[in-house]
């Protein structure tokens, strides 16, 4: 096999990190949406975690992209 068509083989077993991250936000979403029609008035309390969790999530997904990057085009 070819070194290059190792690299694209690593490179996209790299990025299936950033499926999982969609559907962690997806899931994030999701429950935030259902825990404020279930009571309206927890949406302060609760909007923040829902943003720091999104945050999180979304690292996780461009680390899984930079890794599939390094692998990709690093020496």
């Amino acid at each position: 096999m070819e070194v290059a068509a190792a690299k694209f083989i690593g490179a996209g077993l790299a990025a299936i990190g950033m499926i999982g991250a969609g559907i962690g936000v997806g899931n994030i979403w999701a429950s935030l949406i259902a825990t404020v029609g279930r009571n309206p008035s927890a949406k302060a309390s609760v909007e923040l975690y829902g943003w720091i969790g999104f945050a999180v999530t979304e690292a996780i997904a461009l680390f899984a992209l930079v890794v599939a990057l390094i692998v990709l085009f690093a020496g």
